[in-house]
């Protein structure tokens, strides 16, 4: 079971993460809304300290092929996570540029519409991430929320995709092996729940990951 603990506000946030097993960090770039937020310059620093095989993430909002590659190469990302629903063409043009960055579709779970894009993006992506933003609303949420969405949907998804799905939103320690029962994610993706007043909590993240390894076990 892979974790990625996301909104990563600094290096001491990155070690921390890395320290309780995380798999990935997720580093956010500009939103419209939603935690996290870091100047691009930020997230090269932290990237790169990042140790290997842990993934540095990049949060991306931009929907059009060049700029993604470019946002990810200057920032050091080994693998993209593009939150806004994007025209799948526009992967092509990411793989072509910056071939060796994986590629990370977030779709947001609304209602048994988002099965649909499963095959449309599928032969494009390396992943995808299951979320519970809204896109469409007045300031777009695109992440970061802090709510579960249908579990249902997500499990129904997961078994219908090739390819590995990450599961996210409303994900804490007292939920999460749930989760992973219920849904049976490839890997799981968790910002508010383990965070006190917007900083990473020790304690928190500590429990979360107890109750992944317990689910592991089970």
């Amino acid at each position: 079971m892979r974790v990625k603990i996301c909104c990563i506000a600094d290096r001491d946030e990155a070690r921390l993460a890395v320290a309780a097993g995380a798999s990935a960090i997720g580093l956010v770039g500009e939103m419209p809304s939603g935690p996290g937020i870091l100047e691009d310059e930020e997230i090269r620093e932290i990237a790169r300290a990042v140790p290997p095989p842990v993934a540095a993430f990049l949060l991306t909002s931009r929907d059009k092929g060049a700029d993604i590659a470019d946002h990810a190469r200057y920032c050091l990302a080994s693998a993209v996570q593009i939150v806004r629903h994007i025209d799948p063409a526009e992967h092509e043009a990411i793989a072509k540029a910056v071939p060796h960055v994986r590629r990370i579709q977030v779709l947001h779970v609304r209602d048994r519409a988002v099965l649909d894009a499963l095959t449309e993006y599928e032969p494009y992506i390396h992943a995808f991430l299951l979320d519970s933003g809204w896109p469409d609303a007045e300031t777009a949420e695109l992440g970061g929320t802090g709510r579960t969405h249908d579990w249902d949907i997500s499990r129904d998804f997961i078994a219908r995709a090739k390819v590995p799905v990450f599961l996210a939103g409303g994900l804490v320690p007292d939920n999460v092996r749930r989760a992973i029962d219920q849904v049976g994610p490839y890997g799981l993706d968790v910002c508010s729940g383990v965070r006190t007043r917007d900083h990473l909590d020790a304690a928190k993240l500590g429990r979360f990951m107890a109750q992944v390894n317990a689910a592991r076990v089970g």
